[in-house]
């Protein structure tokens, strides 16, 4: 069974949890001549960018950021904003250069008695400790968001959308998964059936009560009212549910099955996208072969559910990327800006069908706090890359 590349997706989380940054400045890009088939623009069809951990920078480095995002024609990104005086006046300072911002927020607070999975850096570093969604008070995450929120209209500033929570669905950001796992990924049967499963089905009911309350926090605003509201962004694996290959010890639950159990708790009533992180295979470069195994992906496991069989919505892509693993300055950026081409038209095809609405590469930049440049940033050597051009020349109106 195939399974996400254990490098690419290593650096991804790394860099995600903030351990992986490098915020520097960079030797010039060399240019290069690359041909491949431009994007088909899309007007329906969203594109950002990822922006990590903005809270780690500088008002400065937050500045120089945005003023490069803005120049490459970027019109939306995706981030948390911390719920302060700081986090205002980064989406103000956006929201002058005229980007929105997808909010990655978070559950708001966790019950007194919560329990804790401990962080075991030694034996699995990339999976985060912290209390379990199961144990999230969902009037804790009302007192906290409500009061923001209406400080950011207050300030004028309309959001692209909210997005709850991050990777429900695996053992790195739900701690309701035990640590070590069955090495399996769990269908919808066995969030009745298993008993670890069970527990994770816990944590989804919690969840949608959680959402209920955004539901209702924005229901109530005045400037955000019609600012959808998405599912965490879900990580989907290539593969079947059932058992991963020996020495895999982390689970999941399958996308397909966590919004088919999410829907029988009144999913669709309460969010307007189901978000979904995607991140295919570089295996076979641009070849046609290659091209229709990722096509298989995104058809049976990663998008199955977006306006198709249950599937009632359509799907945001919050997180996606191919690696990029030649750090080197300058960068001959050709081979992966070939590959994010064929994967964009992809995607702008689905577009087309109204079954994705928006694509959030992943990521703009690296984590302040990295001591390495990563496989996943786009603006390298002091400049935004060709991939970085070829996924963005469209969104920029261009």
């Amino acid at each position: 069974m195939a399974i996400p590349h254990p490098s690419a997706r290593q650096q991804s989380r790394w860099l995600k949890a903030g351990i992986a940054l490098l915020t520097g400045i960079f030797l010039g890009t060399a240019a290069s001549t690359v041909s491949y088939a431009q994007p088909q623009r899309h007007a329906d069809l969203i594109k950002g960018m990822n922006l990590v951990n903005p809270e780690r920078l500088s008002a400065d480095q937050q500045n120089a950021m945005l003023d490069a995002m803005k120049a490459a024609g970027v019109k939306t990104i995706r981030c948390g904003i911390t719920p302060d005086d700081k986090g205002l006046d980064f989406a103000k300072r956006a929201a002058e250069r005229g980007i929105k911002i997808d909010w990655i927020m978070g559950f708001g607070g966790y019950r007194p008695d919560a329990p804790t999975r401990a962080y075991q850096p030694d034996k699995y570093p990339e999976m985060w400790g912290g209390h379990p969604l199961s144990a999230a008070d969902p009037e804790q995450f009302r007192a906290k968001y409500a009061p923001f929120l209406k400080r950011l209209e207050e300030a004028g500033i309309v959001l692209a959308s909210f997005e709850v929570g991050n990777e429900i669905n695996w053992t790195a950001f739900n701690q309701d998964f035990p640590l070590p796992g069955k090495g399996k990924i769990f269908g919808l049967k066995d969030l009745y059936d298993d008993p670890e499963a069970k527990q994770v089905a816990e944590g989804f009911k919690v969840y949608i009560k959680i959402l209920s309350a955004l539901k209702e926090i924005r229901d109530a605003s005045t400037l955000n009212r019609k600012t959808p509201i998405l599912t965490a962004g879900l990580s989907a694996y290539d593969g079947p549910e059932g058992q991963l290959p020996n020495g895999y010890h982390y689970d999941s639950v399958s996308t397909n099955a966590t919004l088919e159990y999410l829907r029988t708790l009144g999913l669709d009533d309460i969010v307007d996208e189901y978000a979904v992180h995607i991140y295919p295979s570089a295996v076979g470069g641009d070849s046609a072969a290659a091209n229709d195994k990722r096509k298989a992906f995104l058809d049976n496991y990663a998008l199955n559910q977006c306006l198709s069989g249950n599937g009632k919505k359509k799907c945001a892509v919050t997180e996606w990327n191919f690696p990029q693993n030649n750090k080197s300055c300058p960068l001959d950026d050709t081979d992966h800006a070939k590959l994010v081409a064929d994967m964009t038209n992809m995607f702008q095809k689905y577009a087309d069908e109204g079954r994705v609405s928006s694509l959030y590469y992943f990521a703009w930049n690296d984590d302040a706090w990295s001591k390495n440049v990563t496989s996943a940033s786009l603006f390298r050597c002091g400049a935004l890359t060709e991939s970085g051009k070829v996924f963005l020349d469209q969104s920029a109106g261009k």
